[in-house]
């Protein structure tokens, strides 16, 4: 088994943690007058599929893990993967916030959509939802627009 116990799980995703962070992305930038080349360090996000490489797992059989942990301490394994989960989450989330991280991917990866509904503004509404009030309210309005 790979994971010994939850602690030594926890204990590996903070060296991950604590590797990303210590080991940010850099990115080339051109300063000054003339132009001096310099090397600018972002933030490297919090990946599950940089974890599982870290401990040497896929993701697959992180997935198995999960979802089947050993008995005698499933319910701690649970908590730890939980809480790996929401640090992932977390970080990505507030990286994106204050603009570390590109807003457009991290959603996407987190899940968060910005759902609008459009509506067909000349489409009639169900009529028959309407109280006496919202009819009356409703031909009205319907009959002004028709007069311009």
């Amino acid at each position: 088994m790979l994971f010994a116990s939850p602690i030594l799980l926890w204990e590996s995703a903070c060296e991950y943690f604590e590797w990303c962070d210590n080991n940010p992305w850099f990115k080339k930038d051109w300063v000054g007058k003339d132009a001096n080349e310099v090397d600018r360090p972002n933030a490297r996000p919090y990946t599950m599929s940089g974890l599982c490489l870290f401990l040497d797992c896929s993701e697959s059989y992180f997935r198995v893990f999960k979802s089947n942990p050993p008995k005698k301490a499933s319910e701690d394994f649970l908590t730890v993967i939980t809480r790996i989960e929401q640090t992932i989450y977390t970080q990505k989330f507030e990286g994106a916030v204050v603009g570390a991280f590109n807003a457009n991917i991290i959603s996407r990866d987190l899940g968060l959509v910005d759902k609008k509904e459009v509506s067909d503004p000349s489409a009639t509404p169900d009529l028959t939802k309407l109280s006496d009030e919202e009819l009356d309210l409703y031909i009205t309005l319907k009959e002004k627009t028709k007069r311009g």
